[in-house]
């Protein structure tokens, strides 16, 4: 499991580098830059010191620093380096005063261990010689496709933001999913895990490891939960309608029920 140790060392000294930013700036949020965009560093670094042939890689080494840099360059967007501290590192600061920064600085180590982590969904091809190609390519363009829905989605929202301030968003993908920006999300990682197949075992469920920490963190942690609550608080019952309407991940066409999809 050295190239686990890898990835973490390369998440871990951004992470730092980071830290010390937001001891100067006052603003924690650029962790989720550092979280981002680890994954562009390390997969560059597997790729810069392999000996295998580039036709086993490049496919996932492409995908993979799209994703990073899109999601980089949204948070960048959204002020996550310059613009006010998000509310919830407002209230983390508040909470672990007067020890903000130590504990800051082992929130931001956490981050680089989980991007350690999620790294083994695609260090696998920089590693390992595939026996069964096909699935290097069906993972890639699956990965592919999903990184288009999500930019498609994440577009739609910003536009309507723009135009309807304090509304709903319920137009093309947010009317067939309360979140299309996290089941694309999600199908990303769903492409690493086919990508994953290509490799013998024990190398094709390492993908599996990233896929469920992912899939948790959307339903039970930083994902729909408090993303529903806090639209609950701020729209109240045309939230609810729109539950009511809406699938709650999988896309789907709206439907006029009574209960919550």
């Amino acid at each position: 499991m050295s190239f686990l140790l890898q990835g973490w060392a390369i998440a871990a000294g951004l992470q730092v580098l980071l830290w010390l930013v937001a001891q100067r700036t006052k603003n924690a949020a650029i962790v989720d830059l550092g979280w981002a965009f680890s994954f562009t560093l390390i997969a560059a670094s597997f790729a810069l010191r392999t000996s295998l042939p580039a036709a086993g890689w490049l496919p996932i080494l492409i995908v993979t620093c799209a994703w990073s840099l899109r999601l980089t360059g949204y948070l960048l967007s959204r002020g996550a380096a310059t613009g006010p501290e998000e509310g919830r590192y407002v209230e983390l600061r508040r909470k672990w005063s007067p020890h903000a920064a130590r504990n800051f600085f082992v929130f931001f180590q956490a981050q680089a261990l989980l991007s350690g982590v999620l790294a083994l969904a695609f260090v696998i091809p920089f590693i390992e010689l595939p026996v069964r190609p096909l699935f290097i390519y069906i993972g890639a363009a699956t990965s592919a496709l999903a990184l288009l829905g999500e930019t498609v989605a994440d577009a739609q929202l910003a536009r309507f933001k723009r135009e309807h301030k304090g509304k709903v968003c319920d137009v093309g993908l947010w009317s067939w999913s309360r979140h299309p920006n996290y089941f694309f999300e999600w199908c990303v990682w769903i492409g690493h895990a086919v990508t994953a197949l290509a490799f013998p075992l024990p190398f094709a469920l390492l993908a599996l490891i990233p896929q469920a920490i992912i899939l948790a963190s959307i339903f039970g942690v930083t994902g729909i939960p408090p993303t529903e609550a806090q639209s609950l608080r701020s729209k109240g019952d045309v939230y609810r309608d729109y539950q009511k309407r809406v699938s709650r991940f999988v896309p789907m066409p709206p439907n006029s029920r009574g209960s919550e999809r």
